[in-house]
């Protein structure tokens, strides 16, 4: 199996793939923008990037493209919806940089708090300027809002509560109990939050439900002079919407990431934002410590080893949750060559498509029973026919209650 690596990876994590069998390619400049050349001439089973963007050109240029591992956890630089119409699994390595993210995170609140970045660029110029930077609130006793209260999330909040501080939590998934079990305040309203605290951490994952879940009200309900700390994604926070708050409110930012980031590792940057007083900036950086690096190459082998061993991909995020299946067929069977060859034509001479199948062996590997999943009824005499087959033991048909 051939594994093209087409962004910085750990070394280590190139070596347990090679002294596993695997073919390795390694092209870490590779860019979004060469990414389909890069596919196309070298025709890995497996892609593996970090943040370079992975475009439906490049997904196209694979003609034996199986799997796309995203080295990190946020998987929207790659064509997700391409990736499923050309039957590609895609992974990612979730949770495994959520220590580094949060670091990262207090590094900006506290440089939110006293201004770190601007007292250095200061001292730097030759400039004592004590009078101007001796003024800051403090954090211990203040109130942190944390957006999204996956693995990252609560990472900062327990940094936070060392810190001394109240710690409030957001999140679809977040329950009173779990709140009270992770020792937060449940916080049912988004824009609750936003007004009785004076950090907000967002960590969520990016998608159309969070796209611009920060908004130009949840800026508006904010505490005048707190700060925005943003280590997921840009598309997440209404950037226009965050820089009027900055200027009408004092706000201040810590970002991590941008509404128009590069989608490669150097390239020219203009995003107006970061030259607003109160904002302090770092270049997507939040899983980058070798930690969590070394973190995710092991997840990524793992995720390649099991996909080359046993056929399944761990952590895929494109699996459909919902199918056209309306119909489950049941079929045991005798474990011999051709039976579910049989069953298969009886299907297709009905033109009902199959959406989802699974063949289990069962114990001697004498007997096997197929579930197939339909996307219409077979008729009475398909049944019969797909039962008069000699090594057919029974067949049945029941509904399939899809979820909502």
């Amino acid at each position: 199996m051939k594994i093209l690596i087409a962004d910085k990876f750990q070394s280590s994590g190139v070596d347990q793939l090679k002294s596993g069998g695997f073919e390795v390619v390694s092209e870490p400049n590779t860019d979004a923008a060469t990414m389909h050349l890069a596919v196309a001439a070298n025709q890995p089973h497996v892609l593996v990037v970090r943040g370079t963007k992975v475009g439906a050109e490049a997904i196209r240029a694979g003609q034996q493209l199986s799997l796309i591992v995203r080295a990190g956890a946020g998987f929207d630089s790659i064509d997700v919806a391409e990736a499923s119409r050309r039957g590609v699994y895609v992974a990612n390595c979730p949770g495994k940089n959520s220590i580094a993210v949060a670091e990262l995170a207090w590094g900006l609140i506290l440089a939110c708090d006293r201004r770190i970045p601007d007292q250095a660029t200061e001292l730097r110029s030759g400039k004592w300027n004590k009078q101007e930077y001796s003024k800051a609130a403090g954090l211990h006793g203040r109130t942190l809002g944390i957006v999204g209260t996956g693995q990252i999330g609560m990472e900062v909040a327990k940094r936070g509560m060392a810190f001394g501080m109240q710690v409030l939590g957001f999140s679809r998934s977040l329950t009173p109990k779990k709140a009270i079990d992770a020792g937060i305040v449940y916080c049912g309203d988004l824009n609750e939050l936003a007004r009785n605290s004076d950090v907000v951490s967002v960590n969520v994952a990016s998608n159309t439900a969070t796209n611009q879940l920060i908004d130009q009200r949840f800026i508006q309900n904010m505490r005048p002079g707190a700060f925005l700390i943003n280590t997921s994604r840009g598309s997440v926070v209404d950037q226009v919407a965050l820089a009027a708050g900055i200027r009408e409110k004092g706000l201040r930012a810590g970002l991590d990431v941008f509404a128009n980031e590069p989608g490669g590792g150097t390239a020219e940057f203009g995003d107006s934002i970061v030259a607003l007083p109160g904002v302090y900036g770092t270049h997507h950086v939040g899983a980058s410590t070798d930690q969590a690096q070394e973190a995710i190459a092991d997840e990524a082998v793992r995720i390649i080893e099991r996909f080359r061993d046993a056929g399944t991909v761990c952590n895929c995020i494109n699996l459909a949750t919902r199918t056209p299946a309306t119909t489950l067929l049941t079929v045991r069977h005798l474990n011999r060559p051709g039976v579910l060859s049989h069953v298969f034509h009886v299907i297709g001479e009905a033109e009902i498509n199959v959406e989802e199948m699974q063949n289990v062996i069962y114990d001697g590997a004498e007997a096997a029973c197929a579930k197939i999943q339909l996307d219409d009824t077979l008729s009475p005499k398909h049944v019969e026919t797909i039962r008069q087959n000699a090594h057919v033991l029974s067949v049945e048909t029941s509904a399939i209650d899809q979820p909502n």
